[in-house]
C-alpha cells in the first residue's frame, strides 16, 4: 500500500533563532520512498542534515527573523500490516541481554524509572514476565490515563503523568517506558507518522508517540517489538521518524530561543489502488489541504526552547 505523508510547520520569530529538526523519516524505516523525504523551507534558508546518537536523522536550520514555512511531502511504500505481536515472546534475564539495550534499562530526562519501581513491582510483579507483562503495563497506561492537548507541557515526565493521570501520546508513552524498565524489560520512545488507517477517522493530523521494547520472540531471536500505550492496539501504517531513551532524544523541534508556532498540519493518508510511481509524483507538485490543528501540540511535537 502507499501512504501520502508530510508536513507543514509556520513559525514566526522575532530574531534569528537556531532551530534543531528531527522531522524525517529514520533510515530503518523498511518502506520505499518515492519523491524527496527532505525538509524544504519557504523563504529558502540553509538547511543541514546530520545522524544523532539514535541514527536520527537531524536538519539544523537557523529561522529568521518573520515567518519560517517549513514542509516535507513524499509517499511511502508501506506492507499495510498491523503492528506484529508474538505472545510467546520471553523477557530476558538481564544477564544475557545485547550491551546496546543495556542504556534502555535505566532512568531518563522524561522516565523517572527509579522513582517508580516500587510501584512497579506493586502493580505488576505478578504478571507473567516477557509480553504478557509488557502487555499488562500497556493496558494499565491506557486504561487510567486521560488524553488531551491540555494536558501537554514540553517538562512533563513520566511520574508528572502518573501523579496527575493525564496527558498527550508521549506521557502515555513515556509512563509505560518507565514502567517497563522498572520491571527490567529494555524500553525506547519512538515517534513518526500514523494515520487513521483501518480506524475511524479521528480528524486533523498530527505525530504520534509509542514505544519499543526488547524481547526475544518465539523463533529464539531477540528484537524490538512496537507498543502503543495510547491507542493499545496494532495499528497499519506506522512510519519511524525518532527514537531515543525519551522524548529529549526525539524532540521534533529543540529551539534555541523563542517564537510563536502559527500552524501546524500533519497528513499521513492512505492512496487507494495500485498507482505507478509517475501517477504519485504528480500529486507531490502541490501539498494537500490538510486540516491544520487548533492547539498547538506542545506534548507531541516535542518542542524545548533554551536560551
Amino acid at each position: 500500500m502507499f501512504i501520502r505523508i508530510g508536513f507543514e510547520i509556520r513559525l514566526s520569530c522575532t530574531t534569528e533563532t537556531p532551530l534543531l529538526l528531527a522531522l524525517l523519516p529514520h533510515p530503518s524505516y523498511r518502506g520505499r520512498v518515492i519523491g524527496a523525504d527532505r525538509i524544504r523551507a519557504e523563504p529558502a534558508v540553509l538547511l543541514e542534515e546530520y545522524p544523532d546518537a539514535f541514527d536520527n536523522r537531524r536538519t539544523r536550520v537557523t529561522a529568521p527573523t518573520g515567518r519560517l514555512t517549513l514542509w516535507t511531502d513524499c509517499v511511502v511504500e508501506d506492507n499495510g500490516r498491523p503492528d506484529p505481536y508474538d505472545w510467546d515472546a520471553r523477557q530476558y534475564a538481564i544477564q544475557d541481554l545485547p550491551f546496546e539495550t543495556l542504556n534502555f534499562l535505566t532512568a531518563s530526562r522524561y522516565c523517572e524509572t527509579d522513582e517508580l519501581v516500587g510501584q512497579a513491582w506493586a502493580l505488576f510483579g505478578r504478571t507473567p514476565e516477557g509480553w504478557a507483562r509488557v502487555q499488562a503495563i500497556c493496558n494499565w497506561v491506557h486504561n487510567h490515563l486521560t488524553f488531551g492537548y491540555n494536558f501537554a507541557r514540553p517538562t512533563k515526565t513520566a511520574a508528572d503523568a502518573l501523579l496527575e493521570r493525564t496527558g498527550v501520546c508521549r506521557d502515555f508513552a513515556q509512563l509505560a517506558i518507565a514502567l517497563c524498565r522498572a520491571m527490567n524489560i529494555p524500553a525506547r520512545y519512538a515517534s513518526g507518522y500514523l494515520g487513521d488507517i483501518g480506524v475511524e477517522d479521528a480528524g486533523a493530523g498530527d505525530f504520534c508517540a509509542w514505544f519499543e521494547v526488547y524481547l526475544e520472540g518465539g523463533d529464539g531471536q531477540g528484537r524490538w517489538y512496537v507498543f502503543d500505550a495510547r491507542y493499545n492496539t496494532p495499528r497499519i501504517g506506522r512510519v519511524l521518524m525518532v527514537r531515543g531513551r525519551d522524548a529529549a532524544d526525539g524532540a521534533m523541534i529543540t529551539s534555541f530561543g523563542a517564537f510563536d508556532l502559527e500552524l501546524f498540519r500533519v497528513w499521513t493518508d492512505e492512496i487507494p489502488g495500485e498507482p505507478g510511481d509517475d501517477a504519485l509524483l504528480v500529486p507531490l507538485e502541490t501539498r494537500p489541504e490538510a486540516e491544520a490543528l487548533t492547539l498547538a501540540p506542545t506534548g507531541r511535537l516535542g518542542q524545548s526552547t533554551s536560551g
